[in-house]
């Protein structure tokens, strides 16, 4: 059952929704729209030590009789407590009260018009939450009057989003404070003042009652009353977020970074707990996607399954409601693939069988498609037909190819009879799969061909717009891949720097032995070193783990060479079995580091022989890099 019963509800209560949008946007971007819109004129009110708003007339009149005593030196012989209607009895408090209320009126003037100029600086998201909230509760409340709606719409845009930065702009960053600093009391009411006057003018109030001495701004209120509804109803006049942000099916698979929301553990779980309650309000469709997330969530869980049972002092009364403040970053990741195979197929035979249908409805009429279909055509209707094919293939001759738009039905050229068994056979098809009704004779089919027909310029507009879309995400496919293409390039540069960087730093402190003679002092180029080890010396050291067919004691009679090639990372590994030389294997070392992260431990080397992956990655890393 829905909470709000009456409209009044969503100003009086305090919705989980309405909480969460709020405090939503008053983070960064929220918070910088509300500095640029608010912060100069609360500045300027603090700043201007002359201002001085006070439109209560009992305190008027008590530092009139103050200011009076402090200048004569002698009591004033009047009452210090009185009702308001005896201090505005006296002309010195009258006049304090008018002065009051003009300082009021002018800066409640500047408030306004920087308000009313700054629709385009509110935050998308608060402007179409204003939207979704005055439609749903018009739906909910259908005789409600436009007023009655945009005055609910005022209590978000201004009583829950503006009004507290103007109230306590140091509580909400909206202006610089000095460490220490504080706002003076006659600051705060001036400030109160005008957030009052704004705050009545935004929910269509006037001052009586209590508030009758301020009678004489309730024109001013009304005046200013109507320039806010015009603002709310423009405030709600926003696109769909998909419009807005060009959002598909596809725009998860061209963004390079996913989005990250920041929210609260509590808000968290009152937003699971809002979804399952009014889950079938919110997705009436059986089909909708978020049945399917819901279902894998399952219930809603408490603060210690989030955040484990250690958090927070134990000893604290609020532990939970600390507990529940705590934010948390969610990286946003499709769980749904774009839509493709058999819905798409259905689709698609959907399409051309309403093509087909048309043909044949064309030259040859019924009461019920079934009947048509049923219904041998008379030759003239295969004339006809046979006559409408024939100008459609001259026209389709006289199209230049860039014009012709969309795929030719193969089927669109049979003749009418064959025609109509197509047709039945793709009605079956679409039956089994629950997009049409044989019971009711296919009117719906018949219904929707119409509207069609009728919607055929919105149909191609909007596959215009589609285009445009596609080619959109297109261009955005191509960036990503262009991004990732320069990632690769730039780690495959990288790790051959570092590659690079090893064999320098290995060249003085590698240990090898060298094939021949080498004469490096006298300026003769050293000739390439190796290693050579037995594969039972390579056994003892970890490295080698069986040779297939041999026993480890015939691992003496196997020799391996190892030996650096010309490309930095790259090793030749030559060997000989049982005096037999087997051909070269070549070694990559990025290959190896790939298999060490993959968690390989073990791979094999000329087909027989295992070798332990991480020891094999150290003894080249100690004997050709001096790591």
């Amino acid at each position: 059952r829905s909470k709000v019963d009456q409209m009044q509800d969503i100003v009086t209560g305090n919705p989980t929704v309405i909480k969460m949008v709020v405090s939503f946007n008053r983070g960064t971007r929220g918070q910088n729209a509300l500095r640029q819109l608010l912060g100069p004129l609360v500045k300027e009110v603090i700043e201007d030590k002359a201002l001085n708003i006070n439109t209560n007339p009992v305190e008027v009149y008590k530092a009139w009789v103050n200011q009076m005593e402090s200048q004569t030196g002698e009591a004033s012989n009047l009452p210090y407590d009185v009702a308001p209607e005896q201090a505005l009895a006296h002309d010195d408090v009258k006049k304090r009260m008018e002065m009051s209320i003009r300082n009021l009126r002018m800066a409640t003037d500047k408030f306004l018009l920087s308000i009313f100029n700054s629709l385009d600086n509110i935050p998308y998201g608060m402007r179409y939450i204003a939207k979704v909230l005055k439609n749903s509760l018009r739906e909910k409340f259908p005789d409600a009057t436009d007023d009655e709606l945009l005055k609910i719409v005022g209590n978000l845009l201004y009583y829950r989003y503006m009004n507290p930065a103007i109230v306590a702009p140091d509580g909400f960053d909206i202006i610089d404070m000095s460490a220490g600093g504080q706002l003076h009391s006659d600051q705060r009411r001036n400030l109160g003042s005008v957030a009052k006057v704004l705050q009545f003018a935004a929910s269509n109030k006037i001052f009586e009652g209590d508030s009758a001495h301020l009678a004489s701004m309730n024109a001013y209120l009304s005046e200013a009353s109507s320039k806010f509804r015009k603002f709310f109803q423009a405030a709600c006049e926003v696109p769909e977020p998909e419009d807005k942000f060009s959002i598909d099916e596809y725009s998860d698979l061209v963004t390079v970074s996913k989005p990250v929301i920041y929210t609260t553990v509590g808000e968290l779980i009152n937003t699971h707990s809002l979804l399952l309650e009014h889950e079938d309000a919110i997705a009436p469709d059986h089909n909708d996607p978020l049945h399917e997330l819901l279902l894998d969530l399952g219930e809603v869980p408490n603060l210690q399954a989030l955040i484990g049972e250690g958090g927070g002092d134990a000893s604290d009364p609020n532990k939970e409601a600390q507990l529940a403040k705590t934010e948390i970053s969610l990286t946003l990741a499709s769980k749904f693939e774009v839509p493709e195979g058999d819905d798409s197929n259905m689709k698609s035979l959907l399409l051309k069988t309403k093509r087909l249908i048309v043909d044949v409805i064309r030259v040859q009429p019924g009461d019920t498609l079934a009947e048509i279909l049923k219904t041998p055509a008379t030759s003239e209707q295969e004339v006809e037909h046979a006559m409408m094919i024939q100008r459609r293939t001259i026209m389709a001759a006289k199209t230049p190819e860039k014009m012709k738009g969309g795929q030719v039905l193969a089927e669109a050229d049979q003749p009418l009879d064959k025609k109509k068994r197509t047709i039945v056979k793709n009605l079956k098809i679409l039956e089994s799969a629950s997009l049409v009704s044989s019971a009711a004779n296919y009117q719906q089919l018949i219904n929707d061909i119409a509207k069609d027909i009728r919607n055929q310029r919105r149909y191609r507009q909007r596959r215009k717009a589609e285009l445009v879309k596609l080619q959109q995400t297109l261009n955005a496919l191509n960036s990503k891949t262009t991004f990732y293409e320069e990632q690769i390039d730039y780690y495959n540069k990288y790790i051959k720097t570092c590659l690079d960087n090893l064999a320098r730093s290995g060249k003085n402190s590698r240990r090898s032995v060298h094939q021949g003679s080498a004469k490096g002092s006298s300026g003769k180029k050293v000739k390439q070193t190796n290693l050579r080890y037995t594969a039972a010396r390579l056994h003892e050291k970890g490295v080698l783990l069986e040779i297939e067919g041999l026993q480890p004691s015939q691992f003496k009679n196997v020799l391996f060479d190892i030996s650096p090639s010309d490309e930095v990372g790259d090793f030749d590994v030559r060997a000989k079995f049982m005096g037999v030389e087997m051909e070269k294997v070549q070694l990559h070392f990025q290959d190896l580091l790939q298999l060490q992260y993959e968690g390989v431990a073990v791979m094999k080397i000329f087909d027989k022989a295992k070798v332990n992956v991480n020891l094999l990655i150290f003894l080249l890393n100690k004997k050709f890099y001096g790591k």
